[in-house]
Formats: C-alpha cells, structure tokens, sequence
C-alpha cells in the first residue's frame, strides 16, 4: 500500500492547487487500449464486488465498474427490489441511484463511504482498477429532496439548476435543449456554475483519493461542450461551457484541480444519435459505441452476420477510444432491448468483440437468477450479479486479448456469413460461429500453417497454405493460440 499513498499524496498537492499544472487529457485512455477489459457490476453493492474482487481478477478483467457512489433519492420506502410494480410484495427501483441528491459518498442501495473505501482496497490488492459511474448532469425528479449542503454549496437551490432546467427536451438535436433542458423528468444542473464545480469536484477527488481510477459519464451528451449554445444563466453571468475542462483536469476551479488526471481513466455515455458531437467530446473522454452494440446484437439475433457493417465501428472517432459491448445496463433494463438474447448468444458476441484489437470491452453482469422470462431475477438490488463473467468462454477470451496486445488485426467471414474469424497476425485467431447450426469452414487466415486446439474445449482445427479448417458448433467460439 505504500505506493498507493505516495500516488495519493501527490494527488492531494494537485488538488490543493499548490503545484498543479495543466492536465494532459486522455493520457490514460490509450494505455493499454488493445489489452484492457471492463466488467460492469451493475447493482452489486460495494460489499459484494469486493467479496468477489479475486474473482474478477482471475478471470482477467483490468477495471470493475459500479454503480453510481453518490447519495441518492430514496424511493418506495427504501425498497431494494431491482424492480417494483404496484402488485410486488417487495418495493424499490434500481434507478434511484441514477437521482442524485448530494454530491458525497454513499447511499443505500450500494454501501456507506467505509465500505467504498474497502472495496477500492481490496481491488488494489488484487491489480484490479475501481471506474464508477458518475452523473453531475441532472438531480433527482424530486428536487426538493435536495440535501441542504449542495443548495447551500451552490449558494441556494435556485442556483443549482440551468434556467432552462425544468423546461422538458422535446427536441434532442436541439443542442441547447438537449444541454440544458430537463431530461426524462430530471432537472437538469447548471454544470458551468463555478460553485457546483467546485463541489462536484470535492467529490470526484473524495473517490480518487479512496482508490477510484476511473469514471464513466452518463448522459455525457446532456453537459454542454465550449462549442455548445449558452444556457441564459450561464451567459448573464459570463461563463462559458468549461464543465468539462473542470472535470478532466484541464484547468482548475476556485483553485481546485482534478486530482490525479493523467492516471484516471474517463469514459462517457455519449450515445450515438443526430447532433452528437462524436469528435468534439473526443477531445475530453472515450466514448460508448452504441450503434456498433447495435449492428453486434442484429447480428447475433438473426445469425446474419454483416460483414460491412461488423468492419466499420460505426463512430467518427478513432476506435482506440471506444468502449464496446454486447449489452448495456440500459439495453437490458430499460427497453430491454437485448434481454431476450441468450447467455450463449452474449458469450458469443463478446468473445468476438474482445478478441478485437481496438475498443475497450465492457461486460455487463445481469442479475442472477435472470431468464427471459424473467430479467430482474432474484431481484435484488445490491446483490452479486450471475457468474456469467467468469464462464470459461468469456475468461479464455479475456486472456487471448491481454496476450494479443500489440498483434495486428484482420478479420475473415465465411461466405454464408455464419462464422468470423479474428486473425491477431501470427499469434492467434478467434473463430466466432454466429450461427445456430454447426458450420465447417476453410477460410483464409494468418496463423502460421500446423495444428491448434482450442483454449477452452480442444477442438482441434489445422492450418494448411493460410486456411484454417475444421468444425464450430453452433453459437460457440475458439480460441487457438500459436504462441
């Protein structure tokens, strides 16, 4: 631990604004960019992901994701269902915490401020990096739930919130409604006011300085960038969009600097839509890649697989600074858009996606007990999802990408476009069968001519004059190695 307090105290001075200089924004983002995978513990509580922290580590993934760590609104008595209609015994939704009501650490759903910390220790000890989920746009529905100490940090409640702030968007590529208009019925805060920064940056700094090392914007789209129109406040006052210069360590407010910024990773929820400025928020943070999640889950719904569309990664910016999945938290619980695809068609899907050379995995951990049926589960907030992250399939994966870092990257498709081939150079392939039938390939490859078997199973497959043969079962993956 002595090395974690000596970073932690060069951070303090940082913070303090004694010796800061200007941050190098994204130097994180590309370390260990072909290499790096995420799980997302959706739900679990800070007790239970780090009861499992040796898990996750052994099955090879470098951060943990969270849930959002701030104080939240506290709906239907404290229930801690995941999900509650008017006929369940058990009351409580899992989006409150996506309701801030304080910019501190902790709430009920999740654990305390302590229980945090322990977490982000025992993720220390076993290599693993802490990302949390972090949402500085909005409050809750309920503003009047509002703790006292922000309305009082911002100087009074009305000063909390954009003039536009409970006028509803109605046009989302309206880029000043969309910055600073009230989302899905949440208020939408003034980010450009310099004593909301501040505070936001209390907190930030609070989970850096406990073991946070990244951080994943929601509604990242929703926070004006310099380019963006001003909200009527912001301009009287004679602000300007700057939130995000605040909040990834480009330049300090009141004095106080983002502490740590070069060893953060900072990712944002910018979904893909019109008037999304891709390159723009490129220039602060990793962005999402929902439209290649789409292309992805069509492919394993229909077993057609796209060969253009599975090629291109569907976003303006270098693919380096995406984060890519199978499935999102709110592809799954929201819409539910992907909740009826399969586990072997998410492990399916993922190997092909982690055996990719660009983009940043994210595997998202549904709730166990989880069917189609049934999406919630068990159905509690807070508990350890099922053990879908750890499935031989998903952790060989893993594995092949940490050891083809650096390798090159070319993918082959069967003329049928049943199965794909991930080709990393000489040093290994990843055969994807999208299917729902067994499938017998020769296909071009770039794995030196022999016999491989797969990491998982064994299958066995052969390499003659740069083809690789043999027979995939249906919705099943391999991994050969030459290496």
């Amino acid at each position: 631990m002595k090395i974690n307090n000596l970073l932690i105290s060069a951070g303090f001075i940082a913070a303090a604004g004694m010796t800061a200089a200007a941050a190098t924004p994204n130097a994180a983002q590309l370390k260990n960019a072909d290499s790096d995978v995420i799980l997302h513990a959706w739900s679990w509580s800070f007790d239970n992901i780090a009861r499992n922290m040796k898990k996750i580590a052994d099955a090879g993934y470098d951060y943990v994701q969270t849930s959002p760590a701030q104080d939240c609104y506290v709906g239907e008595g404290g229930g801690l269902a995941l999900f509650s209609d008017e006929n369940s015994p058990e009351k409580g939704k899992w989006y409150y915490y996506y309701q801030p009501t304080d910019w501190t650490i902790g709430n009920y759903i999740l654990g305390d401020r302590d229980a945090f910390r322990n977490m982000c220790d025992s993720a220390y000890k076993y290599n693993v990096k802490v990302i949390v989920d972090v949402l500085p746009n909005h409050t809750a529905i309920d503003h009047k739930a509002v703790l006292p100490g922000l309305d009082n940090a911002v100087g009074g409640h009305e000063n909390l919130f954009h003039a536009n702030g409970f006028s509803p968007i109605r046009d989302y590529n309206d880029r000043l409604q969309c910055t600073t208009g009230e989302m899905g019925g949440l208020p939408d805060v003034n980010t450009e006011n310099p004593d909301f920064q501040k505070y936001y940056l209390q907190y930030v700094n609070d989970l850096i300085n406990l073991g946070a090392r990244g951080f994943r914007y929601d509604t990242a789209k929703h926070i004006g960038l310099p380019s963006d129109p001003l909200d009527p406040k912001v301009e009287e006052a004679g602000l300007s969009n700057d939130f995000w210069d605040v909040a990834t360590g480009r330049k300090p407010v009141h004095g106080l600097w983002m502490m740590m910024p070069d060893s953060v990773y900072i990712y944002g929820e910018v979904l893909q839509d019109k008037n999304v400025k891709e390159t723009e928020y490129a220039e602060y943070m990793d962005q999402t890649a929902s439209g290649y999640g789409h292309v992805l889950r069509h492919v394993l719904e229909t077993g057609d697989t796209r060969v253009e569309d599975l090629n291109n990664w569907q976003h303006p910016v270098d693919p380096l600074h995406l984060v890519t999945w199978v499935e999102s938290h709110d592809t799954y619980c929201n819409a539910h858009e992907s909740a009826g695809l399969t586990d072997d068609q998410i492990r399916t899907g993922w190997v092909f996606l982690a055996a990719r050379k660009c983009g940043r995995p994210l595997f998202y951990s549904r709730p166990a007990g989880s069917t189609r049926q049934n999406y919630w589960g068990n159905n509690k907030a807070g508990e350890a999802g099922n053990d879908e992250f750890r499935h031989p399939e998903v952790v060989a994966a893993n594995q092949f990408r940490a050891a083809m870092s650096g390798q090159p990257e070319k993918l082959f498709f069967t003329g049928n476009g049943a199965v794909a081939e991930v080709a990393r150079g000489a040093a290994g392939a990843a055969l994807v069968n999208f299917s729902a039938k067994e499938q017998k390939i020769k296909l071009d490859t770039t794995l030196p001519d022999g016999e491989y078997a797969d990491a998982v199973s064994g299958t066995r497959f052969s390499v003659k004059k740069s083809k690789v043969e043999g027979k995939l079962a249906p919705l099943t993956t391999y991994i050969l190695y030459s290496i």
